[in-house]
């Protein structure tokens, strides 16, 4: 495998303001990162976007010509742009109004102002979505393990399924919501479930309550993702079988571990 350095990044920095250009542009020299190239508005970006695309998105929210949802759904609509990851660089900090962002695969939110703490976490995060890394089990071969991906997001569903393929892990089903799924597993049989947590008609609770209960695979160990994992609701959640929670957005790193306790335990 091609080890990805931070210095073999190209990132397009999307920011309306000259000042917060250059803070983050300077941030970004400190982690060695010079392939960096800027845009101020959605418009200007998308054009640079499609002449060159970079390895990485990094976007402020808003911007006179929309908002860095506009530009992240223009961004995975395109086939042939859909891989390129995005990160969203902002002050806000209002849960509702950053809940889409973390349903459609942003690979980190960077809070305003960093520390470089957090640009090196994230940076971090961008190199491992870039650079497939296959685990290697003492119990499994990788690359027959079945995973059911349950999400009613699509772009959710994209960027967890890219994750787990680079890890090695190629026989993915998906499922749109928890209704679909417990269908599939009458069916067919799998290692391992992996599920968000906030889907209509039949949630991740309620799916995890079935699987434990009502299923003929009732020992099969399940990953919940979701962007709500610190909610006092989910605290009781692991008594209805939940095996591990995992936040999004979804990372590679954090995403591997988890796995390695659940398949090597």
């Amino acid at each position: 495998m091609t080890h990805i350095t931070p210095a073999d990044l190209s990132i397009l920095l999307v920011e309306p303001s000259d000042t917060q250009q250059k803070i983050i542009v300077g941030k970004l020299a400190k982690e060695g990162i010079n392939q960096v190239v800027t845009a101020k508005s959605i418009t200007e970006a998308f054009d640079m976007i499609e002449r060159h695309p970079p390895d990485l998105v990094a976007s402020a929210m808003y911007f006179d010509d929309g908002t860095a949802l506009d530009l992240l759904k223009k961004i995975k609509s395109n086939e042939k742009l859909a891989e390129i990851a995005f990160m969203l660089v902002t002050s806000e900090y209002k849960r509702q109004n950053l809940e889409e962002f973390k349903q459609s695969g942003v690979v980190a939110l960077l809070p305003k102002p960093f520390t470089p703490e957090h640009l090196g976490s994230a940076i971090n995060t961008t190199i491992d979505l870039l650079s497939p890394d296959e685990m290697e089990l003492d119990y499994f071969d990788v690359h027959e393990i079945r995973v059911l991906l349950v999400d009613d997001s699509k772009l959710a569903r994209n960027h967890i399924r890219r994750v787990l393929n680079n890890l090695g892990l190629q026989k993915v089903t998906e499922a749109e919501d928890g209704k679909q799924a417990i269908a599939i597993l009458e069916d067919q049989m799998f290692d391992l479930v992996v599920t968000d947590y906030n889907m209509p008609e039949v949630d991740g609770r309620e799916l995890t309550k079935h699987i434990r209960e009502e299923s003929q695979q009732s020992h099969i160990p399940v990953l919940m993702v979701t962007s709500e994992s610190k909610d006092t609701h989910l605290a009781n959640i692991e008594q209805d079988g939940v095996n591990a929670l995992c936040d999004k957005p979804f990372e590679p790193k954090f995403v591997k571990q988890l796995l390695f306790q659940l398949l090597e335990h």
